[in-house]
């Protein structure tokens, strides 16, 4: 069973114009390598022609994944996001109760997390944690490195 990913209406457009970027110009480049490679000569001896046969299906295997999560993507209205707990798409203010410093993060779906911008994905340990929690409860989150506490402290819709 697929599963169903939030995205903005700005993330679902850079899926897209991926996905049409890979089937308008990186399929028709493997099949001009395949072609050039087929011309030079006897295909049981041209490792050039395995290469590019090998690229074509590491491309169709990516181009078939993106399909699939655009397919399955679907855009939140931000206006409409309940505000009381943590959704995909929200954005929090958390306070990590170990060193006191305070963070702000929105929640995303995986492919449109950078953390340098505050986006953190909704599949992270973090995210994970945080989702359903309202403002003044504790969340308890197992990272790499041990168990964080963090307070949420705000949580708005932009």
């Amino acid at each position: 069973m697929s599963k169903v990913s939030y995205y903005t209406e700005e993330g679902l457009k850079k899926l897209r114009d991926e996905l049409n970027q890979l089937r308008d110009v990186e399929r028709p480049k493997a099949s001009e390598a395949i072609a050039e490679a087929r011309d030079k000569g006897d295909l049981s001896e041209n490792a050039e022609y395995d290469a590019a046969k090998e690229a074509q299906g590491l491309l169709e295997m990516k181009i078939s994944k993106l399909e699939e999560v655009v397919a399955n993507a679907r855009v939140i209205d931000e206006s409409q996001l309940d505000t009381s707990k943590v959704l995909v798409h929200s954005h929090v203010r958390i306070k990590n109760q170990t060193s006191g410093a305070e963070v702000k993060y929105k929640l995303v779906a995986q492919s449109e997390a950078d953390l340098k911008t505050g986006k953190i994905s909704v599949d992270s340990p973090i995210g994970k944690g945080l989702l359903g929690k309202e403002v003044g409860d504790t969340a308890e989150i197992d990272v790499p490195s041990g168990k964080m506490k963090f307070e949420i402290l705000e949580i708005w819709r932009e």
